[in-house]
């Protein structure tokens, strides 16, 4: 596993959480966004067990509706307890990032 997958799949959960707290969404969209955003290796298949890991979290819930071209997905929200989370996410990153940055960039 490289370094990069290894970094993200720390990072993943709260990522997913973010998204999903701009909109409610299904799978496949979420991964379409990640990617978007500069996330290429994350897929469907990537991102489903965290979204399980999730719900039994309570961070999120799943709601079937229908889909205006095909059948039915599974939307995703955020709850008020996934809110906490992805604060206490942000904070803890935000309180990592600076410091490791500059050890990191010593000597650079």
């Amino acid at each position: 596993m490289s370094a990069r997958s290894q970094l993200l799949k720390g990072i993943l959960e709260g990522c997913i959480l973010a998204v999903i707290k701009e909109e409610s969404i299904y799978g496949y969209e979420l991964s379409k966004k990640l990617q978007a955003a500069g996330l290429s290796e994350i897929s469907e298949g990537t991102i489903y067990p965290v979204l399980l890991r999730l719900q039994k979290n309570k961070w999120i819930i799943g709601k079937m509706a229908p889909s205006p071209s095909g059948p039915s997905r599974k939307y995703y929200e955020l709850t008020e307890e996934g809110e906490q989370a992805l604060q206490m996410i942000i904070d803890e990153w935000n309180q990592l990032s600076a410091p490791i940055t500059k050890i990191l960039n010593r000597g650079s």
